[in-house]
């Protein structure tokens, strides 16, 4: 994989982009063998770098009559468009144009010495039929008549477009796949043209157009503000755009797995046809092939993205998640013993999404409820439950083996004894320990609390209830 920075349009250049881009696939571990940041046998991989060698096609197809300069102002081409509907640029109308096509020799010669600023554009030939054989799409015909003469450098910033720099940096580094989004597909036949023109068409990459990613909730293209209105990522890490200041929230930072989102995204589109989803790295590079791409465009479920990375948290030891989950804890000014913090984590990782939704399934093993869950206390605290649970503090204050097993054994033996609903007391019980009807199994819990802080709970619980 070769990683080339394609800057060629200087209007639309971001400050920060390059570096976003590299920092974004190390963190999604997509290694780049060759290009920007790397390094390789071609180089430079900056296309604004590679001015003088982009010349020297732009020169070459001048000579054979395969291009032309024109002088067309943006303001003459605006008029133009505006006196005719569906104006295009092409063998129809550039005579009327002005261009080296229509001045004397001398003309144009004179307009380059004096600085005038030009563009070069193709020279289409009309009614021909160009196809594309596309991996995906299979064989695409398309009539050059509805190509236009695309621009393929300009004076003004001695820049080749994209089209141009693009079919030359493919060849000379050598590409053997051009895979982008099917809304390029009618730039293909032009690029088919250009490795004609320019006498390549031995060693012309394969066409690969992708299926759109579509919204969530409806038609369309999925954009960055589906995902604000929704609530979801669009960007793989934070984003802030260096001249309107706002920020686009990332995957990375809303808690993600690298090899989550990377697994989640390689299944848009397509899929091994073996059922399975849980695919790494290697076996999606393994498994992967173009031409089981789906054409229709995929629908993007974030709902799905959450059950990847819920499924990937799962498989993750209980030792590597505490270490991740310590940080929010330090964050919270806790500072817990690792073991303590393992024991924990084993018994709420599988309700968790995300690293982060580990505080709110475990809060209460760090922090003794200030308040108690209001739907919680009018159904499971009774008129009897501060009876029963200053009752249940005596019973645990008398066993000696707190153990799961055995507390539960007493406990549940003191229970039939008494004759009290076993639902009634451990729902109240839970209530006050945790402050919510919620949490794994309840001597789970009072193993690692402890007798003394288990007591010290169900006391201040009834203070608080009555």
């Amino acid at each position: 994989m070769l990683l080339r920075i394609e800057d060629t349009d200087s209007n639309r250049f971001v400050p920060g982009a390059e570096n976003y881009i590299i920092e974004a696939l190390q963190w999604l571990g997509i290694g780049i063998d060759e290009g920007v940041g790397v390094g390789g046998p071609h180089a430079p991989y900056r296309q604004s770098e590679r001015k003088p060698l982009y010349r020297q096609y732009v020169d070459q197809l001048l000579d054979a009559g395969l291009a032309y300069i024109a002088f067309d102002t943006p303001a003459e081409l605006e008029s133009k468009r505006a006196a005719t509907p569906n104006f295009q640029y092409d063998a129809h109308t550039r005579g009327e144009m002005c261009n080296s096509l229509t001045l004397p020799a001398d003309e144009v010669k004179a307009r380059i010495d004096r600085g005038d600023q030009y563009v070069v554009r193709i020279k289409i030939e009309p009614d021909e039929d160009i196809t594309v054989d596309d991996l995906i799409r299979g064989q695409v015909t398309i009539n050059s008549s509805i190509l236009d003469d695309k621009v393929l450098y300009k004076s003004a910033d001695g820049l080749p477009t994209y089209h141009l720099a693009n079919v030359v940096d493919d060849y000379l580094m050598e590409i053997t796949h051009v895979i982008r989004g099917e809304e390029w597909l009618p730039s293909a036949p032009l690029h088919v043209i250009l490795y004609r023109y320019l006498g390549w068409t031995d060693r012309m990459p394969r066409f690969a157009h992708l299926p759109l990613l579509l919204k969530p909730d409806g038609n369309g293209k999925l954009s960055k503000r589906d995902g604000d209105r929704l609530g979801f990522p669009v960007f793989p890490l934070n984003w802030k755009d260096p001249k309107s200041g706002e920020t686009s929230s990332g995957y990375r930072e809303a808690g993600y797995f690298p090899e989550a989102v990377v697994n989640f995204l390689a299944l848009l589109g397509w899929n091994p046809g073996t059922g399975e989803e849980i695919l790494s790295m290697q076996q999606l590079i393994e498994q992967f092939n173009l031409e089981k791409v789906s054409k229709s465009g995929a629908r993007f479920d974030y709902e799905k993205g959450k059950w990847f990375n819920h499924k990937y948290l799962q498989m993750k030891s209980d030792e590597e998640v505490a270490d991740l989950f310590q940080y929010i804890l330090v964050e919270r000014n806790i500072i817990e013993d690792s073991q303590k913090v393992i024991q924990i984590v084993s018994l709420v990782k599988e309700r968790a999404n995300f690293i982060t939704d580990l505080w709110e399934q475990s809060s209460f093993f760090f922090q003794a409820p200030a308040t108690y869950d209001e739907k919680t206390v009018q159904k499971r605290w009774k008129a009897d439950s501060p009876t029963q649970m200053l009752e249940l503090a005596e019973v645990l204050g008398g066993i000696d083996d707190f153990s799961p097993a055995h507390t539960e054994e007493v406990v549940k033996a003191w229970i039939e004894n008494k004759g009290y609903g076993l639902g009634a007391v451990m729902n109240a019980f839970r209530l006050s320990v945790v402050g919510a009807a919620k949490g794994p199994h309840m001597f789970d819990i009072t193993d690692i609390l402890g007798k003394e802080e288990t007591i010290a709970r169900l006391k201040h619980a009834v203070e608080v209830l009555g």
